[in-house]
């Protein structure tokens, strides 16, 4: 598995000969450092430790700094573990974008934006109960009935109610490499990527 951890840029479009276009997230992915190479023989499976994105010594544990001076690089912000990481990088060699090559199809893996608390409307894509009547009235945007009275006397699990939303793990696959800037370290990529502007996300093939 191919992988390289980058940062949401933005959205743009971008227009090709004919004049068609594409919606685009931009991306800038790495340069990642390899920390660490993990075995079978030492523990118990093959992985790669790659990090991305330096942070200040003074704002490092004593251990983060000792590990990272193993690999002869400064403190790191994001530290993400690829398993079964196809490639022959030793540890405290780059992995940069030239792994991914334009017009081929990636999965990226991000955070959706936390939407706090919401309702059943807005979480779920209810309709509400109906139109406002005759002694009804803040209704539009109600659950509706939640359950039997007598019969089940209680609300099944999985019932679909408000509650908070967003902040969850997604990957988006098929998603096409448009574009690369390799000089700016920048990958374009076709469609939305979860997560708001500055997110962390993980870029895999």
């Amino acid at each position: 598995m191919k992988s390289i951890i980058g940062k949401k840029i933005g959205m743009t479009s971008i227009f090709d000969a004919t004049g068609k276009q594409t919606a685009v997230t931009i991306i800038e992915a790495g340069p990642c450092v390899v920390t660490q190479k993990k075995t079978i023989a030492t523990d118990g499976y093959n992985a790669l430790q790659i990090a991305f994105g330096d942070k200040k010594e003074k704002h490092s544990l004593k251990s983060e700094i000792a590990h990272f001076a193993k690999a002869n690089t400064a403190p790191k912000k994001v530290v993400k573990e690829i398993r079964d990481c196809k490639t022959d990088k030793n540890v405290g060699e780059e992995i940069t974008l030239d792994i991914f090559t334009e017009g081929e199809n990636i999965e990226v893996v991000g955070t959706t934006k936390g939407k706090g608390f919401q309702g059943v409307v807005k979480r779920h894509g209810f309709k509400g109960v109906g139109q406002q009547s005759h002694g009804q009235h803040d209704r539009q945007r109600a659950p509706g009935s939640i359950g039997n009275s007598s019969d089940a006397s209680r609300v099944f699990k999985g019932m679909r109610m408000a509650g908070r939303m967003g902040g969850d793990r997604v990957m988006m696959k098929g998603l096409k490499v448009v574009k690369i800037f390799a000089d700016k370290n920048y990958i374009l990529v076709s469609g939305s990527v979860p997560g708001h502007n500055g997110s962390i996300v993980l870029i895999q093939k």
